[in-house]
C-alpha cells in the first residue's frame, strides 16, 4: 500500500510472554474501577459541544481545549473530515442530546495528507473486494477543514449550523489555528 508510516513497523514475531496491548488495557480499567465513581452526568454534553477531530494519537483534546470529563462529545475519525457518520453522529448530538455548536480540527502532519484513492484501488487488489468508503484524503488542510465546515453548515439534517468553526492543531507548537 501508499502509507509510509512514521516510525517503522516491527518484523519480528511478537512476543507472546508479555500480554498484548488489549490485555493490559483490560487490567488497566480494573485498576480504574476501583476507585471509580458515577459522577451522575447526563449524556449531554455540559458545554453543548460537538467536536470532530482526527484519530491521531497525537491529539489530546481533552488536554489542548481545556475540556473535562462530560463537557463535549468528542468525534474522531481518520482526517478529521466530515463523512456521512459524522453528520449522522452530529445529528443525533443536535437533536437528541442539545448540542448547538461545532468545533472540526484537522492537524498538521496528518496521515490522510497526500494520501490518494489509490489506496482503494490498492486495498481492492489485496482482500478482492473494492471498499465502500472513501479516503476522504486531502492535500491542503485549510481547503479541507473549509469543505468539511459547509458540509456541516449545510447539512439538511443539523438543526444549529451557525456556530461552526474550524481549526488546523499544529502537532509542533499545541496551538490551534483558525480558519475562515
Amino acid at each position: 500500500m501508499t502509507v509510509t508510516p512514521d516510525r517503522p513497523t516491527p518484523t519480528a514475531a511478537a512476543d507472546t510472554t508479555e500480554p498484548n496491548i488489549i490485555d493490559r488495557f483490560v487490567a488497566a480499567n480494573r485498576e480504574y474501577a476501583v476507585t471509580f465513581r458515577d459522577g451522575g452526568m447526563d449524556a449531554r454534553p455540559v458545554q453543548h459541544i460537538a467536536v470532530v477531530a482526527c484519530m491521531d494519537a497525537r491529539l489530546d483534546l481533552f488536554a489542548a481545549l481545556g475540556l473535562e470529563l462530560g463537557d463535549a462529545h468528542v468525534i474522531r475519525n481518520a482526517g478529521g473530515v466530515v463523512t456521512d457518520d459524522t453528520i449522522r453522529s452530529l445529528t443525533i448530538s443536535q437533536r437528541a442530546l442539545g448540542t448547538r455548536s461545532v468545533a472540526l480540527i484537522h492537524h498538521t502532519g496528518c496521515g490522510l495528507l497526500g494520501l490518494t484513492e489509490d489506496f482503494r484501488r490498492e486495498l481492492e487488489q489485496e482482500v478482492g473486494q473494492r471498499p465502500q468508503w472513501a479516503v476522504e484524503a486531502f492535500v491542503d488542510l485549510d481547503s479541507d477543514v473549509r469543505q468539511s465546515m459547509q458540509r456541516v453548515r449545510t447539512s439538511p439534517f443539523l438543526p444549529h449550523t451557525d456556530d461552526v468553526r474550524g481549526f488546523v492543531f499544529d502537532v509542533h507548537t499545541g496551538l490551534l489555528r483558525e480558519i475562515a
